[in-house]
């Protein structure tokens, strides 16, 4: 795989990528639409992964199309972010096994947390059918699993 150009830094094994709050992201009051903390959730895990040398794509292809798939998220909201906060999306692998990744994910505001939330992701071919990680996509994540819990 080329090496990728990717936004954020690791901190440890944890990847760290910083966003700016705009009015489009907001409700009528100034405050961070619900659903969008998932969107910079999503960022997190890309720029994650790009930094780690894996296309979203790169890798899955096998005997037919594979793609990423959320199986499970859970996010607990603290405080909300407002328009033109500075946050931080703070991304950390927990596992990978057979065709799943864990990772815990929380959203900070001024080293104020904001969210807490895990996913749980999956490769699956384009028909919904479950398939392993690929080996080469397995090695380049490994280095950065971090198992403890903060």
């Amino acid at each position: 795989m080329s090496k990728l150009k990717g936004l954020g830094h690791f901190h440890g094994k944890t990847h760290i990528l910083p966003l700016q709050v705009y009015y489009e992201d907001t409700d009528l009051s100034g405050v961070v639409y619900h659903a969008n903390y998932l969107r910079y959730m999503e960022r997190g895990r890309t720029e994650f992964f790009r930094l780690a040398g894996i296309s979203k794509m790169s890798g899955l292809e096998d005997d037919e199309p594979t793609a990423w798939a959320i199986r499970n998220v859970e996010i607990r909201f603290e405080r909300p972010a407002r328009v033109d906060d500075q946050l931080e999306v703070h991304t950390r692998l927990t596992g990978i096994s057979g065709a799943r990744l864990t990772a815990d994910q929380r959203i900070y505001a001024g080293g104020i947390l904001l969210t807490d939330g895990r996913i749980e992701a999956c490769v699956i071919t384009l028909t919904g059918k479950a398939r392993r990680i690929p080996q080469t996509v397995r090695d380049l994540l490994t280095p950065y699993i971090d198992e403890t819990r903060t």
